[in-house]
Formats: C-alpha cells, structure tokens, sequence
C-alpha cells in the first residue's frame, strides 16, 4: 500500500456533527484562522503529524447538509471539495457523521463520496446510540459503503488512533460512485430528453452546468432536479442502512424532551434565559474583580520602577507613561474577556445555544429579523465583527440587511473594558438583597439595554426596507452533553489571543502616538505653559513633586492632544465630559477598548501621583469648573449610554462595507448609531446633573 509523506485532510460534515472536536483533538494548538481566498468566510487549519507517517495539514470546512449550498459558507466547502485548482483542494476527505442521526448524515457523505476522492467515514457520538435504544453493525455497514469506516467520540478522543492509522495508510485510487448524474438527469427528464447527460461526471459540472443560462441545460428546474437527487440517495440509503441499524429492547431516558419541555417553554425558557444572563454578568464581575486588580497594581507598581531605573528624558516618558500604560490597558481585561467566554463556550458546548437560537426566532420575527438572526446578535455579544460575517447564512437580503444594521448595538467585549471602568468609578460596589451585586446588575442592564434598542432599530429598517422574500429557520437541536473541556479552554485561549495580539496592537499603537501628542505641542505655547506653571506653584508654594505635576498638567493642556480636544469640547460640553475625554472619544474610535488605554495615558502624563492605579487617577480628576470629581453619576451613565451605542469600531464598519458591498449602509450605520450615542448620552446627563 502507497504511504504518502505529505497530505491535504478536510473535515466536512452537518452543523454540530462534533467536526471541531475532532479537529482540535487532531491538531492540538498548531492551528491557524484565515479566511478562504476571494470570501470572507473564516477557515480553520492546523497540522498533525503522525509517528513514521505523513504531515497532515487539516482544514475544517463549514459545517453543511449538502454540497448544494445555500449560503456562502455552504458554497465554500463544494468549491474546495469539487474543484481541483482550489489551493485547499483536499487529497482526502474525512467524513464526520452523527450515528444518532445516522441517514441523514450519510446524505452528505454519499454526495461527497461521489466526488471521486478517497473518503474516510467516521462515525461519531456512538456512545449515545445505546442510549437512544438503538445498535449499529459498523462492519456490515462498511461492507455496504466499501470505505474505511472509524467508530468514535470525538468529545474523549475514542477511536482518535484508529483514524490516524486510515490517514496513514490511505492510497489514492478510483472510487466507484453510488449514483451517477447522467443516470439521475434521465430519471428526472426521461430517456428521451435531447440533453447530453453523458457529459456531467461530477457534481461539480452539473450545478456549474445548471447556474449556466445559455448551456446545454439552460430551462431546466433546479430546484426540481437537487429534490428528486435527495430522493433517490435516501432510497439508497434505505438499502444500505437495512439490518444495519437495529433497535434494543429497552426504551431510552427522554432527557433531553423532558429537558426541551422547559428551556424552550414559552414563559419558563425565556425565565432561565435572562437568569442565566443574569449569573453570566455577575459572575464575570464579581470573580474577574481580585486579578484585575492584581495586575493594575503590578503595572502601576512596575511604571514607576522603571520611571526610576532609566535617566529622565523622552525614552523614560515613552515607556513609564506610554507604553507601560497602554499595555496595562490590554492586559487588565484579559479576566473579564476570558470568563464571558468561558461562559459563551460552555452553553455551546452543553447544546444550551441551540435551544436559544429556537427560543428566541418566535420573537424575532416580531421585529423583522429572520430566526437565523439570532445566531449574529448573540455572537455579538462577543465580537460585531464575525457576527456581522455570520448573518451571510441569512437566505433574506432584507433580514440578512436588518440584522448586519442593527448587530453593532449588542453590547461586545470591546466595550466590556469600558463599562467595568465606569461602573467601578459611579457604581458602589454593594449588594441587593444580600445577594446580587449592584455592579453586576448594571452591567447586566447595559447588555439588555442594547439588544433591546437593536430590536427597536430594527423595526423601523423593516419598514424602510420592503421585501416579498420568505424567511425562515433550519437548524439542528444537538443532544445535551456535559462540557468538553479541552475545546472550553481552546475557545478561550483563542479568543483570548486575538483580543492581546489584534486589539492589544491597538491600543498599543495608538497609547504611543497618544503619549507623544500629549507630551509634545507648538513650542513657544508648550514654553509658556511651563513659565505659568512654574509661576503659579511657586506663588502656591509648592514643593518639587507638585511643581512636577502642575507643569505636567499645563503642558497636558497646550499639547498637539490638549489643542485638539479643546477644539471638540464645545460639541461634547452638553455631554458632561472635558477635553481630555473628548481625546479618549475620539481615539477610542479605532477600538472602543482603546478607552481606557487613553485615560491611563492621559492621566499618567497628567500630573498625578505615578503610583496610583487607572482607577484611581481617574477617580482623583477634579471638574476645574465645580471643584468635584469630573468622573460623578451623571457623567459615568452618560459615558456608558454613549459607549453603548456609539459605532465607535474601524473594523466593524470595514466588515459592514465588505458584506454589502458598498458605503451606503456603512454611513447609515455610522449616523444613526451616532446620533443615537449622542442623544442617549446627553438625556441621561442632563437628567441626572
């Protein structure tokens, strides 16, 4: 048998089959995440080398329930399957079926089979078939397929090494399809049709050939033609699966009905969905509070070590009240960040998601989003940008258009940073009831503020928009699982990663060039500002540390930074907020996160005591104009109104741009989540000042 030293492996196989398991069991942490070339749908892949074997490079393809897509995610996995120019076009396939939902998983694998490339058939969940009262011949069904053939749980790793050792000795050879196109067009046509069906050998040329207007197949219903293919591959499989599959004589626990009874009731489902919010918050608060604290004090504690190690001049600036800073910026959040989606991860992993999808389609549809609508707003709450891609799964144009509009406004963990800042500034950490933590219940109450201004919004959309497209919501119920560990920590890990590396570089980047705006500024005014400061601390009589910080702050105020936020104070004086948070506004615009990073600059570069924590230096700001804290209640929930639907994210209005090809939704967007920031934001000030 030919061994091969280097092969291409995808994963392919139905929405919740376990293919993620699988690929990370295989790949471990040498994974990578890019986008197919010419789409944005994202693809995962990594590398697996196995003992005196090839070096696997694995892609995990978009989870499909046929090769006839009907969405850009679907289309990608028959481009990359069918065609062979494609640079991801795979040497074999590893097929990874549901054996609970056996006949329609083999749908796909027998479209796939019948592609010409070798195929292995991995049969997964097999610890839930007993379960369910039912058993599965696995050699009299390979004998049926005539492929390679693995039983597996690809949750525990069952069966990991007996895929490994197939990959292995695999060989590439002519495989003989189970149903043949040209055969299927007679079927559908008649044998006295004047088409030349002879010429379609593979999928691939058939929907090419029925997508061509002017081809040989020009007139022909598609739609009638995909129908009458599924028909007849489900009667094959009838035959296949006939004695393969056999039922127990006992009857199997309906936990899971009994489960759905209550998380989808109509007023119970939605109960314990708001309490699981509602825990979610409060404990991403509440437990993310001792290491944020931590490292806010390790890098204060650090800023002024090094203030003092190097001699005085720009380099110490640049890195006690620039870097320093902005790195603490970064690295502060990574608790809270990782905790949201810790949680996010494991009411995927338990099936929990699901249920909420289809929960939540009914009230959906009252709002004009379609139910698959659902699955983007949720996710962003974790990031707007791959769930603004997500909504491509959306058939609609006018939902899919509604929800890419209105997913922004779901509160993400951009903006996570910037509510627990403000929060911890106006809120008193106190408990209601005994129990809850009022800071909690805030966070929580921003988080439903926007998605239920998102369904407001979306209303009013619907009726700019007109449509007689339908909608509506295909999705799998997975089976509820406990946990799988090891894929809660890659979600985390990962997602943790691109937060540091991607937003980190950010906040970096513009705490540097903020650093040297604010410590740099025309130097005859920069020059006066010193004589006043040195003038007016020695008429205080001050000592050397106040002077410092007095000078400081002057110089703060005439820099290139202090100029321009003078020049938009006016604009955002009826807001409650100064010229130095009007820089961190306008910064913060290529990532809200970028926030908190800019007050620690400002303030570090401000004049104030080096060892006090963010927190604490902004907590210290005086209002020049009343002589009280600049950061009071009115001024905080104003700053969190106008964060929380503010489009203050470069790279969310980049994705908007991409997904519908053009400018005209982008600066809706912008306008309308502006105007909406501005209004909220001046309301709530001026109400509670």
């Amino acid at each position: 048998m030919k061994l091969i030293s280097e092969i291409k492996i995808a994963l392919v196989g139905n929405p919740n089959s376990g293919k993620s398991s699988l690929f990370n069991h295989l790949t471990g942490l040498n994974q990578k995440i890019g986008n197919f070339p010419g789409v944005t749908v994202d693809k995962k892949i990594g590398s697996m080398k196995i003992n005196e074997g090839p070096v696997c490079s694995i892609i995990d393809l978009p989870g499909t329930y046929s090769i006839y897509p009907k969405s850009e995610e679907e289309a990608v996995v028959m481009e990359v399957l069918g065609n062979k120019e494609n640079p991801n076009h795979p040497d074999l396939v590893v097929v990874i079926a549901d054996a609970t939902n056996l006949k329609r998983n083999l749908l796909l694998f027998s479209q796939v089979h019948d592609l010409g490339m070798p195929v292995i058939l991995a049969l997964n969940m097999m610890d839930l078939v007993n379960k369910k009262g039912k058993t599965i011949d696995v050699k009299k069904l390979k004998d049926e397929l005539k492929v390679p053939l693995i039983s597996m749980n690809a949750r525990n790793g069952d069966g990991i090494d007996e895929l490994k050792q197939e990959i292995k000795t695999f060989e590439q050879k002519k495989v003989d399809l189970f149903f043949k196109p040209e055969e299927h067009i007679k079927e559908v046509f008649g044998d006295n049709t004047s088409l030349s069906a002879t010429s379609v050998n593979t999928y691939l040329q058939l929907q090419e050939a029925l997508n061509n207007k002017n081809g040989a197949f020009a007139g022909l219903d598609k739609e009638k033609i995909r129908r009458t293919e599924t028909l007849a591959r489900y009667h094959f499989l009838d035959g296949v699966l006939e004695g393969s599959i056999a039922a127990l004589g006992n009857e199997p626990t309906q936990i899971t009905a009994r489960l759905d009874k209550v998380l989808t009731h109509k007023v119970w489902g939605y109960t314990l969905f708001v309490g699981v919010l509602f825990l979610i918050f409060q404990s991403v608060f509440k437990w993310a509070e001792m290491p944020m604290d931590f490292i806010d004090h390790v890098f204060s504690v650090t800023a002024v070590k090094v203030s003092g190690w190097l001699p005085q001049g720009p380099l110490n600036g640049l890195i006690s009240e620039g870097i320093i800073p902005g790195l603490a910026g970064i690295v502060i959040f990574i608790p809270q960040i990782a905790l949201l989606f810790a949680f996010i991860s494991i009411l995927e992993e338990t099936g929990y998601m699901s249920r909420v999808v289809f929960l939540m389609d009914k009230l959906m549809r009252k709002f004009g989003l379609n139910g698959k609508s659902v699955v983007p707003l949720i996710s962003g709450v974790a990031c707007a940008v791959p769930a603004i891609m997500a909504a491509r799964t959306i058939g609609s144009k006018r939902d899919r258009i509604i929800t890419i509009m209105v997913t922004p406004l779901m509160s993400c963990s951009a903006r996570l940073p910037v509510y627990t800042i403000l929060i911890a500034l106006v809120i008193p950490a106190t408990s209601v009831l005994g129990v809850f933590n009022l800071q909690g219940i805030i966070l929580f109450g921003l988080y439903t503020l926007g998605f239920v201004v998102a369904l407001v919004v979306a209303v009013v959309i619907k009726l700019m928009v007109k449509t007689e497209e339908p909608s509506y919501l295909v999705m799998e119920m997975p089976s509820y699982k406990l946990p799988r560990w090891q894929n809660v920590v890659f979600t985390i890990y990962e997602k943790t990663k691109t937060f540091v590396f991607e937003a980190g570089k950010i906040i970096l980047a513009i705490s540097i060039i903020l650093w040297i705006t604010a410590s740099y500024g025309p130097a005859d005014d920069m020059k006066v500002a010193e004589e006043n400061a040195t003038q007016l601390a020695a008429q205080q009589g001050m000592n050397e540390t106040e002077t410092e910080n007095l000078i400081a702050a002057y110089k703060l105020e005439h820099s290139f930074a202090g100029i321009f936020g003078k020049a938009i104070e006016p604009a955002i004086k009826p807001l409650g907020y100064d010229w130095k948070i009007g820089i961190a506004l306008i910064s913060s615009f290529a990532a809200r996160e970028v926030f908190v990073g800019t007050m620690a600059t400002i303030y570090s570069i401000g004049g104030t005591d080096d060892e006090l924590t963010v927190r604490t230096r902004m907590a210290k700001e005086v209002n020049s104009e009343t002589g009280g804290p600049r950061f009071t209640l009115a001024v905080g929930v104003s700053l969190m109104l106008f964060y929380a639907f503010a489009m203050q994210c470069m790279s969310t209005l980049a994705i908007v741009y991409r997904e519908t090809r053009g400018w005209k939704w982008p600066f809706i967007q912008l306008a309308y989540m502006t105007g909406v920031a501005y209004l909220s934001a001046l309301l709530a000030y001026q109400l509670l000042s």
